[in-house]
């Protein structure tokens, strides 16, 4: 009896143990579809990668000895949706059994849930550090939990980073305070090139074209991300070799005006992750081989402190696999959280970088060019303006789904819903990350050159970030004033003069009034 295993263009997964069987009565269907083109605008560097991974696993399975249908949207542009694909291959090739690695995304598992043409059979993606079945013995629906302390855990279960009777390697588990700097005083400081790729896609593109596909962004000749395992690899070594040691030490830090300053020292191994070519566990392991190599007498490799490798260690043991128990653990209502009733529309220059305020048309012009911004630029830039002016949570999903190359719905939903706009109420966050103007100036150069200017609070040219900030917190008062963690800037906002209030809230409404001309 023939069986057709599908593999999703996140799936990328060499090593999983469907692949140690080789069978002429199995066949592996890959194919590109309309039907994920289409449920958001996707950023085109992001489907050219995609894409182009897809085909590059295909024809390594296919020099493995499987068997392969490898289709591109010329093929499957007859199909409606997967479902409709599914039928019509499985009725073309005469198969007798369907099997599919659970998907990630809450859409996906339902509609293939719902497929019931031959009998069919659900595997684990043999990805994640924390298995589908155990996310409900760490996370509760509409229940917060903390982030650390499901970390820790994390680093038990698997003995990283510890010493001695359960207790962490240095006697801390957290060593933030020992990284987050600015360039400040580093501002001439010579960041490593990141490593780029150069693969012509050019066909893709102009199958794209050909089938209408709306993208959005840009992309030079040439597509510069990782598209196979080996290159992963080789992304993956030259992070640690290279970007490892100062990479705690400037992981929030923002720049402009400098080489390579869309990457600094951040490893860009998001979207290797998230389409399987790599395991977090493996990411891990090699980061942990450096670190330890780099602390031997006359080794080669820049020493890499203890707060370098678990600051990264936290991004991917903690951060990654608590924001997937907090999706799985909430969905589907997740989708629809919407905590501060924000309703406004996302203006116009999320999609196109045009804006006078320096900071925001550094991350997004940033995003549209590479397809890529680190999570500060994400979460306190363009995540803090959508929070501040009251933006609805779908639309700034869909922006974020579709801009970034390693944006998959299990990942972003939370970050965006919950971290950034603390639409779900506090499932995720303990409290909003609302900032002004300062918090910016503080982490990264941009307001140096700004239209606006950080220090003022009222007047035409004053920080939009510093008089939205304050009008979030009056207009959200009966939520927070008395939160542990937000009582402080209420308390200075309440000690301030009443004039100086009226004169900031009157600035933020003319502010919101233009909202698309800021």
């Amino acid at each position: 009896m023939k069986r057709l295993r599908l593999i999703l263009g996140d799936q990328l997964n060499a090593s999983h143990s469907w692949f140690r069987e080789r069978s002429d009565e199995v066949i592996y269907l890959v194919a590109e579809m309309r039907q994920e083109t289409d449920y958001v605008v996707h950023h085109i560097q992001k489907v050219c990668a995609f894409f182009h991974a897809m085909s590059r696993f295909a024809s390594a399975l296919e020099q493995a000895g499987h068997h392969v249908i490898h289709l591109t949207l010329d093929e499957t542009a007859q199909d409606t949706d997967l479902i409709a694909l599914l039928t019509r291959v499985i009725k073309h090739n005469d198969i007798g059994a369907f099997e599919y690695q659970l998907p990630d995304e809450w859409r996906l598992r339902q509609q293939l849930a719902s497929f019931d043409l031959v009998p069919c059979r659900a595997y684990s993606t043999e990805h994640f550090l924390l298995e589908d079945s155990e996310i409900s013995d760490f996370f509760s629906p509409k229940q917060h939990r903390t982030m650390e302390f499901f970390y820790r855990e994390m680093r038990k279960r698997y003995h990283v980073l510890m010493a001695e009777k359960g207790k962490p390697e240095g006697g801390k588990w957290n060593l933030d305070k020992e990284n987050r700097h600015s360039f400040k005083r580093n501002e001439g400081e010579a960041i490593p090139d990141p490593l780029l790729f150069s693969h012509d896609v050019g066909v893709i593109r102009e199958r794209l074209e050909r089938h209408g596909v709306s993208t959005l962004g840009q992309m030079d000749e040439y597509l510069l991300w990782p598209t196979s395992r080996g290159e992963s690899r080789e992304l993956l070594d030259y992070f640690c070799r290279y970007l490892l040691p100062q990479f705690g030490r400037f992981q929030d830090a923002m720049l402009a005006g400098y080489p390579n300053q869309w990457s600094v020292y951040h490893s860009r191994l998001s979207f290797s992750l998230n389409s399987k070519m790599l395991s977090p566990l493996e990411v891990i392991q090699v980061a942990l081989d450096h670190y330890q190599a780099s602390n031997v007498e006359g080794s080669d490799i820049a020493p890499i402190s203890l707060a370098q490798i678990e600051g990264f260690v936290r991004q991917i043991m903690g951060w990654r696999e608590y924001v997937r128990g907090i999706y799985w653990a909430n969905m589907p209502a997740y989708q629809e959280k919407n905590a501060l009733d924000a309703q406004r529309d996302l203006p116009a220059y999320y999609w196109n970088g045009d804006t006078q305020m320096h900071c925001m048309r550094q991350a997004i012009g940033q995003s549209l060019e590479y397809a890529y911004a680190h999570h500060i630029q994400r979460l306190m830039i363009t995540g803090n303006f959508a929070l501040l002016t009251g933006i609805a949570p779908a639309q700034v999903e869909a922006w974020y789904l579709g801009i970034y190359i390693d944006a998959i719905e299990w990942v972003e939903m939370p970050n965006t819903r919950g971290m950034a706009l603390y639409a779900d109420g506090g499932i995720m966050a303990t409290k909003p990350y609302a900032a002004g103007g300062n918090y910016i100036n503080k982490m990264s150069n941009y307001c140096k050159t700004c239209h606006y200017d950080v220090k003022q609070r009222t007047g035409d040219n004053a920080c939009p970030f510093n008089v939205l900030y304050w009008h979030f917190m009056e207009r959200h008062q009966h939520k927070f004033a008395c939160h542990p963690r937000t009582a402080m800037p209420y308390r200075n906002w309440d000690n301030m003069d009443p004039a100086l209030k009226h004169e900031i809230l009157a600035t933020a409404e003319g502010y919101l009034a233009r909202l698309d001309t800021l």
